[in-house]
């Protein structure tokens, strides 16, 4: 079935507020098997939202409305569906009392707008409001299903979970089993090229790549009314898939490298310590994301100058006026005096321009060298990270410092980045 999303509220228009319950439905609605196909954001105002709702219909088997089920006048998603689908409106006495118990456990006068919302349409399916006031409901007609749930998260997740997930579970065809492959190191069109036979050719299961911050995602679904086949046909295609970009695979649980990175540092109890220039202590910051990290995060140092790179980790004063601090040398004296101060299991060091100043024809904006030391094993990269901005460049080269270890942990070679 085909199923379009309708966000109700001006203040979505505005970006007041971010639409997390139409990402929350989408993810929801693909594993029930019924296909997404339309997301609409319409503001408070009737005239567009008939036309929303028509032009949606001529698609659409499923319409769900967030929002616009409050007591203000300009809160008539309800009203104008119901207009639309020509379904009259009735009193529904539980939602009546519902209200009038919740006023008096808050010491409240109910007012006459109060009472819309439990005005209803007649034969719908009605899910109550176990976390507001205001019910949601289902209606059938004409071969199209409206379905219309509140606007605050909180009520439109409980809603949600106690009750509208069951009924459009009877709804789908099929369930959507799929897999999200990451990869660091390679670009979305270069990933492309590598897949474009089976990119081409799919059917079942089909393939999706995605770009996101200085990384890449490959999306593998299938849609079964066989739970089993589904799985059993992307499993097989995600391990062609891992085995064609076996270099930049690096999960395909679609978990963050940092998460990746920081369990296995736990599990292998292995001692962490950084020392950050251009990054300015993103690695840090980033590594202590991970619950129960304290356990191995030794400490993070951010040693921007020279004096700090000579005072905290022994870089050498010769090495940094000969090479500058943006150099092999310097990241390799860097983490060399990183593990002689700490005697942890992993050190990582990082220095490079990030911009968007200070480049060099020889040097240029995005050079980055970053120095690993794992168990006593030495790797020093070098990094020429494309220049799309300061945030960019220090976004990719914190990346590529949990992907280092990562690979050096698992003692697997590091490929170019």
């Amino acid at each position: 079935m085909k199923c379009g999303i309708i966000s109700v509220g001006t203040e979505l228009l505005m970006g007041q507020i971010t639409d997390t319950n139409a990402v929350y439905a989408s993810e929801h609605l693909r594993s029930l098997g019924i296909d997404v196909i339309y997301r609409y954001t319409v503001g408070d105002n009737t005239e567009r939202l008939k036309k929303t709702i028509k032009n949606a219909f001529t698609e659409c088997d499923i319409l769900i409305s967030i929002g616009g089920l409050g007591p203000t006048e300009d809160d008539l998603t309800k009203e104008t569906f119901c207009e639309v689908m020509g379904v009259p409106l009735y009193r529904d006495e539980k939602t009546m009392m519902e209200l009038e118990d919740n006023a008096r456990q808050h010491q409240k006068v109910l007012t006459d707008n109060n009472y819309k919302q439990a005005l209803l349409p007649e034969g719908a399916v009605i899910f109550y409001n176990g976390a507001g006031t205001a019910p949601g409901f289902a209606v059938e007609k004409d071969d199209k299903i409206f379905i219309c749930m509140p606007g605050p998260p909180r009520e439109f997740i409980s809603m949600w979970e106690n009750g509208v997930e069951d009924y459009l579970k009877k709804l789908g065809n099929g369930e959507i089993y799929f897999r999200v492959i990451r990869l660091f190191g390679k670009g979305e069109s270069v990933i492309e090229t590598d897949l474009i036979d089976l990119i081409d050719n799919q059917t079942d299961p089909t393939i999706a790549t995605y770009a996101k911050e200085g990384e890449c995602t490959i999306r593998v679904a299938s849609k079964h009314t066989d739970p089993e086949e589904a799985r059993r046909k992307v499993d097989d295609m995600t391990e062609i898939i891992c085995q064609r970009e076996k270099d930049y695979v690096y999960t395909i649980d679609d978990e963050p490298l940092v998460m990746i990175v920081g369990r296995k540092l736990l599990e292998k109890h292995l001692s962490i310590s950084c020392c950050e220039s251009c990054t300015g202590g993103m690695f840090a910051s980033l590594l202590t994301s991970v619950p129960g990290i304290s356990e191995v995060f030794d400490r993070g140092l951010v040693t921007y100058t020279y004096n700090a790179k000579m005072n905290e980790l022994g870089v050498k004063e010769e090495t940094l006026s000969k090479y500058t601090a943006v150099s092999r040398q310097v990241a390799d004296e860097m983490v060399t005096g990183l593990h002689k101060k700490t005697g942890s299991d992993v050190c990582v060091s990082v220095t490079g321009l990030a911009g968007p100043g200070g480049g060099t024809k020889r040097k240029p904006v995005g050079l980055v060298y970053i120095g690993c030391i794992v168990r006593g094993r030495k790797k020093i990269v070098k990094l020429n990270i494309s220049d799309l901005g300061r945030a960019w460049i220090r976004k990719y080269a914190t990346l590529a410092m949990y992907n280092i270890i990562n690979r050096m942990i698992d003692g697997e070679k590091i490929p170019p980045m």
